[in-house]
């Protein structure tokens, strides 16, 4: 019986020697999470500097989110605020931003309100070419701005619908497509092609790249329309970025739909990917 306890024991104490190892790690961990324990107890309120921010942040994506309180030092909601404020600044251009135009004065918006109150029939283009006539050195955008600010229809029409009534006349039969992003842990930027249908406000996934190509954009159409009915729906509305190109169209058009584009350096033309991402 010696033989076989000492054969046993032998054969038992491999693992224990293999285990040992992480063993002590974990004990090491322990003291660590004690340690810190006690400094924050004699440091009621500790402060970090960019370079620790950037640690936890960069940490936070190895360990399960349902361990961060248990884990770090601050709150869940602090950590995400530290990534978004690191996010923020890698594409933070004010420095290299241009003084833009001056603001309007305020004597010349009391002037355009009176105009548009007094001459109903007046778009923003007519009360421009009178304010141009009397010297008046502003931009026909800046007083469609101002009209709209005001709750005042910078294009008014005698007869017919307005656009926003012609447009909500259509939305069953519009969609759109555009991309939103998102920036991981490591400020890696994640591209997700989003299609809208305007009517429902249904968004549909079409993919997800860190690389949108043209061939990528237009595969992903295919997938898409290849278990989607396109059936009621007549418009398809895009931005003129490069990825959308005419091969992306072609599958489109081949479905029926007629590809429009918004117009070039018109941002208020494409608020799309600006909804979808409000869902996250």
């Amino acid at each position: 019986m010696s033989t076989v306890y000492a054969v046993t024991r032998r054969l038992l104490s491999l693992p224990a020697l293999l285990l040992r190892r992480e063993v002590s790690k974990d004990a090491e961990l322990l003291v660590l999470r004690h340690e810190n324990a006690v400094l924050r107890r004699h440091v009621p309120r500790m402060r970090y500097e960019p370079a620790d921010r950037l640690w936890f942040a960069a940490l936070s994506h190895l360990i399960p989110r349902r361990r961060w309180p248990q884990v770090f030092p601050i709150t869940p909601a602090t950590l995400l605020a530290w990534h978004r404020k690191l996010v923020a600044k890698k594409w933070d251009y004010s420095q290299r931003r241009r003084p833009g135009r001056p603001p309007t004065a305020a004597v010349l918006k009391a002037q355009i309100l009176h105009m548009a109150a007094d001459n109903p029939g007046w778009g923003h283009r007519r009360i421009h070419g009178e304010l141009t006539r009397l010297g008046h050195q502003i931009a026909a955008s800046t007083v469609w701005n101002i009209l709209h600010q005001a709750g005042i229809d910078p294009a008014p029409r005698r007869t017919g619908p307005t656009w926003k009534q012609f447009l909500t006349d259509q939305a069953q039969h519009i969609v759109a497509v555009d991309f939103l992003h998102v920036d991981t842990i490591n400020l890696t930027r994640i591209y997700a092609l989003i299609l809208l249908e305007h009517r429902s406000r249904r968004a549909h996934l079409l993919g997800v790249t860190a690389n949108p190509t043209g061939p990528w954009t237009t595969q992903a159409a295919r997938n898409f329309l290849m278990d989607t009915d396109t059936e009621g729906h007549t418009f398809l509305i895009r931005d003129r970025g490069s990825q959308f190109t005419n091969t992306f169209d072609a599958v489109f058009t081949d479905a029926g739909l007629r590809v429009l584009k918004s117009p070039p350096q018109a941002p208020k033309a494409k608020q799309m990917a600006s909804y979808c991402a409000s869902f996250g």
